[in-house]
């Protein structure tokens, strides 16, 4: 079944011919050079759509861009029908340099559970957009969808996941695992060889002041398939490292290097600034909100607040120098004693007594299922000890070397990716163990891997969780890394590994689209053809689901 107002009734697809009224991309835009301003890389007036996010059951905050090179007073109105002849809330907001001329306003006064359009009006009468978006639901509810993305690194190929939730029309809110942007620029990830050319327009140098990032922001948002995802369906965005820079904590990231790009307390102000100026979001770090009596969704934070640095399993093999047996030594010592430190955190004290009290509060108000929006992946994995099978000497030696590093790793009994919830083993049990104390039925929605993942999370011998991990919209995923193995192999290989995790994919792009109801919460992979040419055909799908109290998954 279609979302409401049904399929008839949605606006007109946007693509390089049936561009909306007053030019979606801007007269000019497609013929600027490479290097220019922020400003001038976001097109004038209304070039980058419109947006909404943050919903909740009486209110929504909507978005747009107006640049006009000087501050512009906006009216905006929003209405239960695409005429406008009644506004059910409105006002004026001005776009303004400090704020790289985005706004924000908060539609208030809104009837729960129903559809609604939205635009703005600048004083010369241009009118953006036409925006769609909805309020959540109060009271009883028998089923509520998301779509979860993440990972979608423009230069690696087209947003054909965007396009598709664009085209089913079967979505009430889009969820984004982070990553929505990249700060690497040309020639790093992807490489030249990788990259698609036309999908690297305006991406130059590696974003490190609020001006790249801004600008960063802008040209992923010349998108069409974007601009289309983000004025159909209302968002709920946590960023990634990505945002910021690969491997982001609080204090540092590797992908950060003091000596050459300045304070990273800088830099990370400067990203935060600028995603909360071009995203529908809002000032606060995590936040929870109400679906009816049917689920709670938290939306968390684990990057840049209160995430103690990543452990690098090369630093701890390197204590073994090139020894098989020492380097053994050297992880087992490791895994005994500081990966398992419990003042290591990825959300800081006050969030997790946050969301430990929002798991309890979320059962005592009935609420069937308490749903983590979160970035990275909770389910523990290690490698394969059959990783290495088939790895030739053409392989480069620094591969060589990190797979057989996974493979002594796996043997010490430790993880892969101390970037995820691996590596804050303690931070995790604490979790899991709230959702345990507060009887909840928890879902876990992660991203940030590329490949997709659906485990039973336990925690002391006992069901804690489920959790549905998601692929990436066009990031390369384990098929871009292990060449010598089938995809199919690979995943089955990882889940005979790992006793949490129950199926994988680790050959496809796409998305998750996710149903709640009262008895079960079903999660559809939606395996998009490809990305390098743009095309919303699917190469497959997989459904997996949980019944309400089971902690258990079902494939099919």
């Amino acid at each position: 079944m279609k979302t409401e107002p049904p399929a008839s009734a949605a606006l007109p697809v946007l693509d390089r011919r049936t561009l909306f009224r007053g030019g979606l991309l801007g007269a000019g835009l497609a013929a600027l050079p490479a290097a220019v301003s922020a400003t001038s890389a976001a097109g004038a007036g209304f070039a980058h759509g419109v947006a909404s996010g943050e919903p909740h059951s009486e209110q929504v905050l909507l978005w747009t861009r107006y640049a006009a090179g000087q501050d512009t007073k906006l009216r905006w109105e929003v209405s239960p029908d695409m005429t406008f002849t009644r506004i059910a809330s409105g006002g004026d907001v001005t776009a303004t340099a400090e704020t790289d001329f985005c706004v924000k306003p908060v539609a208030t006064g809104l009837a729960p559970d129903r559809w609604y359009y939205f635009r703005f009006i600048a004083p010369n009468g241009d009118i953006s957009s036409m925006g769609r978006t909805r309020t959540l639901p109060v009271g009883s509810t028998e089923r509520f969808r998301l779509a979860v993305v993440g990972c979608s690194n423009i230069g690696f190929g087209w947003f054909n996941a965007y396009a598709h939730i664009a085209e089913a029309n079967d979505t009430d809110l889009v969820l984004h695992t982070g990553d929505y942007i990249y700060e690497y620029g040309t020639g790093v990830y992807p490489t030249a060889e990788q990259a698609l050319p036309e999908r690297m327009r305006g991406i130059d140098s590696e974003i490190v002041a609020l001006a790249d990032y801004r600008a960063r922001y802008a040209a992923y948002r010349r998108d069409p398939d974007l601009q289309r995802l983000h004025q159909l369906y209302p968002m709920l965005h946590v960023p990634d490292d990505h945002e910021s820079a690969n491997d982001s904590y609080k204090e540092g990231a590797q992908n950060h290097q003091s000596k050459t790009e300045g304070s990273w307390d800088a830099r990370k102000r400067a990203a935060i600034r600028a995603n909360r100026e071009w995203m529908p979001v809002s000032d606060e770090p995590y936040a929870a909100y109400e679906i009816g009596d049917l689920a709670t969704l938290f939306r968390l934070e684990t990057r840049l607040e209160a995430r103690d640095k990543p452990f690098d399993l090369g630093d701890i093999i390197g204590r073994g120098g090139r020894d098989p047996a020492k380097i053994l030594d050297a992880l087992t010592a490791f895994k005994n004693d500081e990966w398992r430190d419990p003042s290591r955190s990825l959300m800081g004290a006050m969030q997790e007594t946050w969301l430990a009290d929002g798991l309890k509060a979320s059962r005592a108000a009935g609420k069937t299922w308490q749903v983590l929006l979160q970035q990275v992946i909770m389910g523990s994995l290690k490698s394969s000890p059959d990783i290495a099978q088939g790895m030739t000497d053409a392989v480069p030696q620094y591969i060589r070397d990190r797979i057989m590093g996974g493979v002594l790793t796996s043997m010490a009994g430790l993880p892969f990716n101390m970037d995820a919830w691996d590596g804050y083993p303690a931070a995790r049990e604490r979790v899991l163990q709230s959702a345990q104390n507060a009887d909840a039925n928890m879902i876990v929605l992660a991203g940030d891997s590329h490949n997709a993942w659906a485990s039973e999370l336990t925690n002391a011998g006992a069901p804690a969780a489920v959790e549905f991990a998601g692929h990436s919209v066009t990031s390369p995923g384990a098929e871009g890394y292990l060449p010598w193995i089938k995809a199919d192999d690979f995943a089955k290989q990882a889940v005979a590994t790992n006793d949490q995790l129950k199926w994988a994919d680790t050959g496809h792009r796409g998305y998750m689209a996710i149903e709640l109801s009262p008895r079960a919460v079903t999660s559809e992979y939606r395996f998009l053809a490809g990305v390098r040419t743009r095309s919303t055909a699917l190469s497959g799908t997989t459904r997996l689901s949980t019944a309400v109290g089971s902690h258990a998954l079902e494939v099919g």
